[in-house]
């Protein structure tokens, strides 16, 4: 059973910075993570991309990120970080990370974390 742990989330004021770690443990060992991701969802609106990483460190964003947020992963500990600066008011959501085919032994799945609240304020 793998499950990812989101931290770091909270509350700051528009143009303040927050970094969001998500890490990986399994009942097992963790073989390899295709893709490292992060989503969003504000209320009333749908899950959106905020940005994603694959082994080879390509990276995608979402078109509102604009250079404000970076993703890396650490593979060593299955862990992803977002470092996000200069934030905006319209970037208040829960934030998931999420796993595209993670490898472990009980198979090759794709995970979601249960989320974290950011809150940005005016």
């Amino acid at each position: 059973q793998v499950q990812l742990a989101e931290s770091g989330g909270g509350w700051v004021e528009a143009g303040g910075s927050l970094r969001l770690s998500c890490a990986a443990s399994a009942s097992g060992k963790i073989f390899s993570i295709r893709v490292w991701g992060w989503y969003r969802q504000a209320p009333g609106k749908q899950r959106e991309l905020v940005a994603t990483m694959n082994r080879r460190a390509v990276t995608e964003y979402g078109n509102f990120v604009k250079g404000r947020f970076t993703i890396s992963r650490d593979d060593a500990q299955n862990a992803v970080t977002l470092q996000m600066k200069n934030l905006k008011p319209e970037d208040t959501a829960i934030y998931f990370c999420m796993t595209d085919r993670l490898a472990d032994e009980d198979g090759v799945r794709d995970y979601w974390g249960q989320g974290i609240q950011v809150t940005v304020a005016a």
